[in-house]
């Protein structure tokens, strides 16, 4: 299939009016071909004009029809073969293996919401007869739905381009709930994006479905995704990335005249508790799956586990030598992006000059272009109340040690927390006091705890919690994996004293009786 680097506005295609930009091989550094034409404020005016022309229409879809087309979608997205993984080994640097992985799990991701959408659950239907007799006044019968709250802005992630990008859980939660998506295609991986952009736009086609229902603006600037967020037809924004860019987003959505939520997952650190008694068992191989869980993917995980606290003592010492000789017999791996090595390489080396911490060891040196070198570091539990700096997220494979003196000492560096995505108990049975006294903080600190797990992999189900208390998440209500993400994009509707002919299907009296 022939990538062009145009524009995708509902069934057109067209050049954007900004400057072009290319793809890069993260591995060699090499531009890519072609030239991708960058998308602006007219391209965006155009996009959001169709996705408000298709809400009416795509909203009263029928149950089956979502169902069917998010189906399609994923029909769609395999037929795409090996052309898609190999473009995205090619601009993300990312292995075979973990690719075809990732369009498994977007493929299984939208079946999972279609399944979701015939069941027809997300609707939330509630029913309260009326009482005509209640004294001192009577009750109207009041029925509730949920809706879609309209179109919606999706940005697609660097570190996914499958699972988090053009067709991932933000637009098949969106698409689900019956909102037509715009999507900003990261320019990191343009190439994948347009294969993907083409397999919703088939499948849009397919269906029979109004063309606004999907669009796909690409560009390399700041000021797309701005003038994204600022289009009054744009109800909602999803947002996966750095919590500089989500921040950016959440004051440009509050500025508007009508201001809209920013769904956004941005920054976590995703905390492990290495409890004593677990240390004195298995300090060993609590260091090694630890250190497995900091490299996966050169740590280009939101999930990953970038600080550990632990009480001193020989467990301690013992789960430290153990992670110190994983990280220096990690190889170095090829980053997402030129500019994420740049960051990566710079935050690193700016920790690693701080008085108060101790570098404990790096991982084995670059072979090639933008490469990460893992790096693991001490910090004494003083220090690490003394300076925010630890509370930065480092996107990449680099984790900080805090050693605490007592679990007091771990209570207080826990208070001391931002919210997160995760926190991870390492504990055994012995440990069930000291887990019992840190869990009330750590319900409120993140979204997600994990009992003798390591944080990195996130099932997509419907019990699952991608969020957190901020800055992980701009709203700690919502999660932007599994079934529950649909929630974000719905508003409820109350109908009162209505005939039952005039109520939608789902709240007529055979529908709730049935």
């Amino acid at each position: 299939m022939t990538i062009t680097g145009n524009q995708f506005i509902g069934a057109r295609e067209m050049r954007g009016q900004e400057a072009p930009f290319h793809g890069v091989d993260p591995s060699t550094g090499e531009q890519l071909a072609p030239a991708f034409s960058g998308a602006g404020k007219a391209e965006v005016a155009l996009a959001c004009a169709l996705a408000a022309q298709a809400f009416g229409d795509y909203r009263h879809t029928t149950l089956e029809q979502r169902a069917a087309f998010l189906e399609r979608i994923a029909h769609n997205i395999l037929e795409l073969g090996d052309a898609l993984i190999e473009n995205a080994m090619r601009e993300s640097g990312l292995p075979r293996a973990r690719l075809e992985g990732e369009r498994g799990r977007t493929v299984g991701q939208l079946r999972l919401f279609s399944a979701l959408v015939r069941s027809g659950e997300w609707q939330g239907i509630r029913h309260d007869p009326a009482l005509p007799e209640r004294k001192p006044l009577p009750r109207s019968d009041l029925r509730l739905r949920h809706i879609g709250i309209g179109p919606v802005a999706v940005f697609g992630a660097s570190n996914f381009p499958l699972a988090f990008s053009v067709a991932g859980g933000d637009t098949a939660s969106a698409l689900a709930a019956g909102c037509p998506v715009v999507l900003k295609a990261h320019p990191a991986h343009p190439a994948t994006s347009e294969l993907v952009g083409r397999a919703v736009r088939q499948a849009v086609a397919d269906c029979a479905l109004h063309e606004g229902v999907f669009s796909m603006l690409a560009g390399a600037s700041i000021e797309l995704g701005g003038a994204l967020v600022a289009d009054p037809r744009i109800k909602a924004v999803g947002f996966t990335g750095s919590r500089g860019g989500g921040m950016a987003l959440m004051r440009i959505a509050a500025s508007r005249p009508e201001p809209i939520p920013v769904f956004a997952e941005m920054s976590s650190i995703n905390p492990m508790f290495l409890l004593p008694a677990a240390l004195a068992a298995r300090a060993e191989s609590i260091g090694q799956g630890f250190v497995a869980s900091l490299t996966m993917g050169s740590g280009q995980f939101c999930t990953n586990p970038g600080l550990v606290l632990a009480i001193d003592g020989p467990g301690f010492d013992a789960f430290m030598a153990a992670a110190s000789n994983a990280v220096q017999a990690a190889p170095a791996s090829t980053m997402l992006t030129p500019a994420i090595h740049g960051i990566y390489t710079a935050q690193t080396e700016k920790l690693a000059r701080h008085g108060a911490l101790r570098q404990i060891a790096r991982g084995q040196p670059a072979q090639g272009p933008h490469q990460c070198q893992a790096a693991l570091m001490l910090v004494e539990s003083h220090d690490f109340l003394a300076d925010p700096v630890w509370h930065n997220e480092v996107f990449g494979a680099s984790s900080v040690v805090v050693r605490c003196p007592d679990l007091a000492t771990v209570e207080q560096v826990l208070g001391h927390l931002e919210g997160q995505l995760t926190a991870t108990l390492q504990m055994d049975e012995a440990d069930l006091p000291l887990a019992r006294r840190l869990l009330p903080q750590l319900e409120e600190k993140v979204g997600r705890i994990l009992v003798n797990g390591y944080p990195t992999g996130v099932e997509v189900a419907s019990a699952m919690v991608h969020g957190g208390p901020f800055p992980a998440t701009s709203d700690a209500r919502m999660t932007s994996v599994g079934t529950l993400a649909i929630t974000r994009f719905l508003r409820p509707v109350c109908y009162q004293d209505f005939p039952d002919a005039l109520l939608p299907g789902p709240l007529q009296d055979q529908a709730l009786n049935a």
